[in-house]
Formats: C-alpha cells, structure tokens, sequence
C-alpha cells in the first residue's frame, strides 16, 4: 500500500514535466511565429507607396530645382550677350559720332586750302610755295578719303535736298530748269551719311 502510494509522485512529476516542456516549446514556436509575422510585416510596410513616396517627391524637387537654375542660367547668358551686343553697338555709334566731329572741323581747313590754291596766280602754280600747299591739300584730302569722307557731286545733277542746300535760284542756259548750276560750298558725305549739305545755286 505504501510503494503504490510514492511511486505517485514520481508520475506526477514526469507528467507535468512533460506537460511544461511541450508548453515552453509551444510558446517559443509562437514567439518565433509572431516575430517572423513582425519581420514580414515591417518588409513589407517599409515597401508600401508611402514610404516610397518622400523619395519620389525629393527626386522630383531635385530635377525642379536643377531645371530652375539651368533656366536661370541661361537667362544670364542671354542678358549678358544682349548686354555685350548693346555695349558694342555703343562703342562704335560713340566712336563714329567722335570721328565725325573731328572731320566736321577739319572740313574748314580743307575749304581754305581750296580757296587758296584757286587764288595762286597762273604764273606762280609752278613755285615751290604752290607746290608745297598742294602737297598738304592731297594728304588731308587722302586721309578724309580713308576715313570714309566722299565730295558730294553738285554742278550738273539735278537739285536733291537730301544732299543739296539751295541758297539761290540762278539763271542758266547750259543746265535745264530745276538743276544745280553753281556749288558755292562743298557737300560731303561720310559712310554715305551726310554730314555737310552743298550749297547751291539751282536754276530756276
């Protein structure tokens, strides 16, 4: 009676033993379970759109802000070639009105040469002072011409006040009406631009 009543225990134990056991071993399974579940979880969370999104968005404000510059870059470039465009343009237009004010004052002196070379007498046209006054006549007159300075043709054409200044009508009977009998002073253009207007007589 007393050997049935210990070896109870013994059965006892190693049943719940046993019992333990299984339960630890299905809690860790369900640990293992819920963990992999987790892990799957957090993978496929971290792929969904919205994660992706903020990626996508900055890309897209990266190549904004690239295309951004670029066009501003651009439009730099643009102004400063306008602007280099501008200032050339200026320069010349500010050195040609330069060179014509110096011709304008030279055209006098040109005048005076012309009045004293048609007032040397016949006789003297041959001396070394005519001959010398001729000499500088043909180089001023060599440099105007190198500079763009033309005489504008006068006597014979018919009267243009686009070249022509008529200060007086004047009777004539190798030119026909309407035409340019006398030239009192030299017209001349520059770069086809006149710059001084023959005065004329015009035959009325």
């Amino acid at each position: 009676m007393n050997e049935q009543t210990a070896a109870d225990p013994e059965e006892t134990v190693t049943e719940t033993t046993e019992e333990t056991v299984e339960e630890t071993a299905a809690e860790e399974t369900a640990a293992e379970a819920e963990t992999a579940e987790e892990a799957a979880g957090e993978e496929s969370s971290s792929e969904t759109p919205e994660n992706k999104a903020p990626a996508s968005v900055k890309e897209k404000a990266l190549i904004e802000k690239v295309t951004a510059l670029e066009d501003k870059v651009k439009r730099q470039m643009a102004e400063f070639d306008n602007f280099r465009k501008r200032t050339t343009k200026e320069k010349d237009q500010m050195f040609s009105m330069g060179e014509k004010n110096v011709i304008e004052k030279m055209l006098p002196v040109v005048d005076n040469f012309e009045r004293g070379l048609a007032a040397i007498p016949e006789e003297e046209k041959g001396g070394a002072l005519a001959s010398g006054m001729e000499m500088i006549y043909k180089q001023l007159y060599k440099q105007l011409e190198d500079l763009g300075v033309k005489p504008i043709e006068a006597v014979g054409k018919e009267f243009d006040p686009n070249f022509h200044n008529a200060v007086m009508q004047v009777a004539s009977e190798e030119y026909e009406s309407g035409y340019v009998a006398q030239e009192f002073l030299k017209g001349y253009t520059y770069h086809d631009t006149v710059i001084r207007h023959s005065m004329v007589g015009v035959v009325q």
